[in-house]
């Protein structure tokens, strides 16, 4: 064998690894994320998830895609409806978000997403989940989360597909057109790290 087949054999050997280390992590994320949505599937119920302290914001959260220096980047769709649980507090657990996401369809509401909502004041660093680190941090979403709570947080499509990825903040083929109380946002202002 020549130094140059040797060397085919050795770059195609290491990539081969590469790509079995990165189907084993996909693998485990896969696994892991199945874990979450077997957890949180009797939230498709929004009457269980009102029980267990979830509770409605109304507005149906959308953005048009604007975007303004020193804020969120939100690309144009939707979030939905966000049923907050003010008592999950701390480090964020996989299998208790903060924040249900529901999208108005008709006169129901489909579970579509989870957030998790970490306080700036809670942490001294940027908190993860998933392999992912959570966007912010930022101001609250004003009107419906106060100015002042600064956080960090993490969207997670686990219910619907999202055409720009499992963990983008907005999905295009969410509608808030069947919602009540519609709410255009402007993207949310960055604040400094801790």
């Amino acid at each position: 064998m020549d130094i140059t087949s040797f060397a085919r054999i050795s770059v195609m050997f290491t990539i081969g690894l590469g790509c079995t280390s990165a189907s084993k992590a996909d693998e485990a994320l896969d696994t892991e994320l199945e874990r979450v949505r077997q957890a949180l599937a009797k939230y498709e119920d929004p009457y269980v998830a009102v029980r267990d302290l979830y509770l409605s914001t109304v507005g149906c959260v959308h953005y048009d895609g604007s975007k303004m220096e020193g804020h969120m980047d939100y690309p144009k769709g939707a979030m939905g409806i966000h049923f907050v649980n003010v008592t999950l507090q701390g480090p964020p657990d996989p299998l208790k978000p903060n924040v249900l996401i529901y999208e108005p369809q008709g006169n129901k509401l489909k579970l579509v997403a989870a957030e998790w909502l970490v306080s700036l004041a809670s942490t001294k660093e940027r908190p993860s989940l998933f392999g992912q680190a959570f966007q912010g941090p930022m101001e609250g979403h004003e009107p419906l989360i106060p100015q002042g709570f600064h956080h960090y947080d993490l969207h997670v499509w686990l219910f619907k597909d999202n055409p720009l990825g499992m963990f983008s903040p907005t999905n295009p083929d969410v509608s808030c057109n069947d919602a009540q109380f519609s709410l255009l946002e402007m993207p949310t202002k960055l604040v400094p790290e801790p």
